[in-house]
């Protein structure tokens, strides 16, 4: 027997530990090169991580739930003896090729001090070589962007009611008739049999919280998958919740996933939550910009009538068909026209040179309030956009922040971020700039305000209008009252008048 530990690899971007959210194995459990075996967290995502050799799983040896060390052995695999003289007993013993995320120039990308690699259907591969299209015979892959963040459907674990098929099956006669393959086709009521209930890892979470035991939930979604209203419908005791029903609880003009916290009917009058992963980077990132920067915050009440009419057009328009129009999408664009003619804004300072770095690029952040707490991916090189391309971009960045899944190459190297709390109601605020940048925008509500109106032949009326308040903060070492002024008057113009996006673009 042959036993090989698999240490918890380094996922970059200076973090140092991670907690295991699920297992997809247990002991017993046979497994091929870049299986994917456990799910875990890290302060700023969650990643699924492949194993990095084939055999039979011995022990795992951290509990779910645990935060551990990077380097600390996580499973122990039995190989049968099979491995080639030389080949590595962990990842970390394995070179690294660690490839550079692109487009993140002047901005640290995630590094990984193991190899995983694409498996190709089946095929059985020496351990050593893990993969192979480089010119050394390996394939080296992020954790957390291999193949299995390509595919279109989850594997399914092992041990599941629908196994994979063998692969050595191409003679066998097919039969007439499958009545064995006809339960398949009903969706499974809950998990019986001891079999793991199917639920993706932001709602296993979220029953963890809620100290809630998924095998006693009936699933709602497709397939039998437990959805967040199930867990949440069951913790109120109301019990599993109707299929077609959604737990997201996302405003109308949906450019920010968020979720109303579901208190456990425990009798308990205090719950401890643990600070750690996204929460606790939060918490430190926060206090850090806090009192670091000198913050500095400018309002402004902005007439949006115009801005939202454009909406309207702009969803009826087949160019925009398959996209989400939101006002968040006029204002991302109004922000980047605007950074044109104020670049000074989109600048960084950089205390250890004693020099304040402008960037000629923009990277974009939108603020996501998530289960796991708030992030701030962002869209690389928005202001190379065109509106089509900056909607998809933000649909994209929201359902990824929605799944839980924003890799940390998506919040790394951002430049200015938007803050949208209008989707909560809220008219505005002053919000905390994101590290490493030096200016964010709040987007309040957009309400119907009576507006002094100016008329054609000089008059003024009184009409109900779209209003919409701007909340500028920026630090004041590098950004002056006259410039940040000049920037959040000039983003206001353009949502009162989008046709000066035109003009000064």
């Amino acid at each position: 027997m042959s036993v090989k530990e698999f240490k918890l690899p380094d996922p970059g971007e200076g973090l140092t530990e991670a907690e295991i959210v699920t297992w997809n194995v247990k002991v017993g459990d046979t497994v091929k090169v870049n299986d994917i075996v456990v799910e875990i967290e890290t302060a700023k995502s969650l990643v699924e991580l492949p194993v990095p050799f084939a055999g039979t799983v011995t022990a795992l040896l951290v509990d779910e739930g645990s935060t551990v060390e990077v380097g600390t052995p996580i499973i122990a695999v039995d190989t049968g003896g099979g491995a080639g003289a030389g080949a590595p007993t962990t990842v970390q013993d394995a070179p690294a090729e660690g490839p550079v995320e692109p487009g993140l120039e002047g901005s640290p990308a995630p590094k990984l001090a193991a190899e995983v690699a694409a498996a190709a259907a089946d095929e059985e591969i020496e351990e050593g070589k893990i993969g192979g299209t480089t010119s050394t015979g390996r394939t080296a892959v992020l954790v957390g962007y291999g193949v299995k963040q390509t595919e279109a459907k989850r594997r399914p674990r092992k041990g599941s009611a629908a196994p994979e098929a063998p692969a050595a099956a191409p003679t066998a006669p097919a039969a007439p008739a499958a009545p064995a393959a006809a339960p398949a086709a009903a969706a499974p009521a809950a998990p019986a049999g001891g079999a793991r209930a199917l639920a993706k890892p932001p709602v296993r979470k979220l029953a963890k919280d809620l100290g809630v035991d998924l095998g006693s939930v009936t699933g709602s979604g497709e397939g039998g998958i437990v959805t967040r209203a199930d867990v949440e419908a069951y913790a109120a005791g109301a019990g599993s919740q109707p299929a077609g029903t959604s737990g997201d609880a996302t405003a109308a003009a949906g450019d920010a996933a968020y979720v109303a916290p579901v208190f456990a009917q425990s009798g308990e009058r205090e719950t401890r939550v643990p600070i750690k992963g996204v929460r606790k980077m939060t918490a430190q990132a926060m206090v850090s910009s806090a009192f670091t920067a000198p913050h500095v915050t400018e309002w402004v009440t902005v007439d949006a009538t115009a801005t939202m009419e454009l909406v309207e057009r702009l969803k009826k328009d087949r160019e925009f068909r398959d996209v989400k129009v939101t006002p968040l999408l006029v204002l991302a664009k109004a922000m980047t026209v605007a950074i044109r003619r104020h670049p000074e804004i989109n600048a960084t300072w950089d205390e250890a040179a004693q020099e304040i770095v402008v960037k000629n690029y923009v990277n974009l952040g939108i603020a996501a309030a998530t289960p796991r707490g708030l992030i701030v991916p962002n869209i690389k090189d928005a202001d190379r956009m065109s509106m089509r391309q900056l909607a998809e971009a933000i649909s994209a960045l929201t359902a990824t922040a929605r799944e839980g899944r924003t890799q940390p190459a998506d919040m790394s190297g951002g430049t200015i971020t938007i803050t949208n709390v209008g989707v909560f109601g809220v008219d505005t605020g002053t919000p905390i700039i994101n590290p490493g940048e030096s200016a964010i925008l709040a987007f309040g509500a957009i309400r119907r305000q009576p507006w002094v109106v100016e008329q054609a032949d000089g008059t003024e009326t009184i009409e109900p209008r779209w209003v919409t308040q701007l909340a500028l903060s920026f630090d004041h070492r590098l950004i002056d009252g006259e410039l940040g002024s000049k920037f959040i008057a000039d983003v206001g113009a353009i949502l009162a008048d989008p046709a000066r996006g035109l003009v000064w673009g």
